[in-house]
């Protein structure tokens, strides 16, 4: 099915606070675009550069949206989708979901089926999968807060079954293992471009963690940076290893020394990012019923 855009969609002006001349440096269009406004809380987007088309999760209305680069035009992708929140591409160019409601992480094969590559630890259920990112040996790593399952709202009311909020990693034959057993509730995650460093949002705790990745296992886990909006969600590192953050009063963009220096401000609470495009120099953002992108010069 696809869903009709009309010429009334936004258009606004990026509006840019550089708290640093370091922020100065990055330049782009001079608006905003509003690539779709129907959702509930939009979340999960991931660009296809197979596809061209930018993935999004609409959780509350239990659907999986597909923005296409050519047409403009939407459509849905998934419906029910299992109440997906975060998604990522991996390097073969597979979707990866955390299915919130199905309390899962799964991936769409190349003939549209799934596979279902985590769901219980030591014989209990995962709380419900949040966000998650691929190394490039092949493992997934995932965030696992309870968010769908402490209403009907974005997933199913119900029982934890595991002892905490736990960041996850599967290996490419399939073993789950926990990587990080001390947040309150992990949410985004990000590894830098050389995979030398993670970094790990916690949302009640309003900041964001960096480990140091040696091998299988971070170590560390300092905090990197605190909130000043709100709390964080999503997270992105671009190329030039600053940290793209997804806040109440827009995206906060960080140093790697951990200063903010700049802002993108934008009217709606955001609650992911990722960047996308031909040159992966798109910025796209989900934020509360909306879909904005900016062309930047700062890419993945």
């Amino acid at each position: 099915m696809t869903i009709t855009l009309t010429n009334t969609l936004p258009r606004i002006r990026a509006e840019l606070v550089v708290l640093d001349e370091r922020f100065a440096r990055i330049a782009g269009d001079e608006y905003v675009e509003c690539l779709y406004d129907g959702g509930r809380w939009l979340e999960g987007p991931a660009y296809s550069a197979a596809w061209r088309c930018l993935i999004f999760s609409d959780i509350p209305n239990d659907r999986m949206l597909r923005w296409d680069e050519v047409s403009g035009q939407v459509s849905v992708f998934r419906e029910p989708s299992g109440y997906v929140n975060g998604n990522t591409i991996d390097r073969t160019g597979r979707l990866i979901s955390c299915s919130q409601g199905d309390r899962q992480v799964v991936r769409t094969e190349y003939d549209g089926s799934r596979t279902v590559l985590a769901s219980h630890r030591d014989g209990k259920r995962l709380n419900s999968p949040n966000d998650v990112v691929e190394h490039s040996d092949g493992s997934i790593w995932f965030t696992d807060p309870p968010y769908g399952i402490t209403s009907n709202y974005e997933g199913h009311a119900a029982e934890q079954e595991l002892d905490g909020c736990h960041v996850y990693r599967i290996a490419p034959d399939g073993v789950l293992t926990v990587v990080a057993d001390d947040f309150i509730r992990p949410n985004g995650l990000a590894f830098t471009l050389d995979e030398q460093q993670l970094y790990v949002v916690d949302t009640p705790g309003k900041h964001i963690r960096r480990f140091e990745v040696d091998g299988e296992k971070p170590i560390g886990g300092e905090v990197f940076a605190p909130c000043e909006a709100g709390m964080f969600d999503g997270i992105r590192v671009d190329s030039a290893g600053r940290v793209w953050a997804a806040t109440h009063e827009g995206v906060h963009c960080f140093d790697p020394d951990g200063t903010l220096i700049g802002k993108l401000l934008l009217p709606n609470v955001v609650s992911n990012l990722t960047f996308g495009g031909p040159k992966g120099n798109r910025l796209f953002i989900t934020a509360t019923t909306s879909v904005w992108s900016w062309l930047t010069t700062a890419q993945r």
